[in-house]
């Protein structure tokens, strides 16, 4: 039976890096797949040379456009906030995302879920992930979105938070590799290994999510140098599938502590 799933993110390119390969592999079984942002990502760090406000706005609405059709999202969608910029260079925008009401943002979220009839919705854990104040705006308005639009399944995108950390320290290592990757900087960042439900294999989905993770260039580099996504990418693509083969999902609702499940929709099937 085909589902539906909502995907909701804070900025273009978020999609690629949590939930690409979900996505992918559900598009490519018959899935409904949409894809929504909050903002066009006007305030993300990019190389000046991809430009700035409505210019860099306009570029990353585009990378996310290639990135949904690499994928087999059905739909995108953009809910038209003013991108934030993160918590310690704060855009300052007056209609940004973060200082939204959660109700209003809430509301324009479940006016999609309920016109798609949404069977699944993804969004971030309560962390945000790393802490973004779009991304912890992402959790609290896609819950209560939920509520209003009674989708039965809700899904908080994040990392085995245990196993970011031996990577971490096994990357680090490597001369060249930016800040960005030391350890101590996702020490409380994510979930804890034991608190998930859900290990997505998406091996067989790794092209897909490398293609959307390259569709969004302006994010590869800034004018300080590479940043995350362009390190990903250099990988070697065994060393690519093997790191990022997988994706990792709480479910709302579900107890944790029994196998990982490596199906999103099961609780639905379950329920037949």
């Amino acid at each position: 039976m085909p589902y539906t799933v909502v995907s909701f993110h804070a900025h273009p390119d978020d999609e690629a890096l949590l939930t690409a390969g979900t996505l992918a592999r559900a598009a490519a079984a018959g899935h409904r797949v949409v894809l929504v942002v909050a903002t066009r990502g006007e305030a993300g760090l990019a190389a000046s040379a991809m430009g700035t406000g409505n210019a860099l706005a306009e570029r990353r609405t585009a990378e996310l456009m290639r990135s949904a059709r690499a994928l087999g999202c059905a739909r995108v969608e953009c809910l038209g906030y003013a991108d934030s910029g993160m918590a310690d260079a704060p855009s300052g925008a007056e209609h940004s995302f973060a200082r939204a009401g959660t109700e209003e943002a809430a509301q324009r979220l479940a006016k999609i879920l309920l016109k798609e009839e949404a069977d699944a919705l993804t969004i971030y854990d309560p962390a945000g992930g790393y802490g973004h104040p779009d991304h912890v705006k992402v959790h609290h308005v896609g819950i209560r979105a939920a509520e209003l639009a009674v989708t039965p399944v809700v899904l908080e995108a994040t990392v085995d938070r245990g196993l970011l950390q031996r990577a971490l320290r096994v990357v680090s290592r490597i001369p060249g590799i930016p800040a960005d990757f030391a350890p101590a900087r996702f020490a409380d960042a994510y979930t804890a290994s034991e608190a998930l439900t859900h290990r997505i294999d998406v091996r067989r989905f790794t092209r897909q999510k490398r293609a959307a993770m390259a569709a969004h260039a302006s994010q590869a580099s800034a004018d300080s140098g590479d940043r995350t996504l362009a390190v990903l990418l250099k990988l070697p693509f065994p060393v690519f599938r093997w790191a990022l083969g997988r994706e990792w999902y709480v479910e709302r609702g579900r107890p944790p502590g029994g196998p990982l499940l490596d199906d999103l929709f099961a609780t639905l099937r379950e329920a037949k």
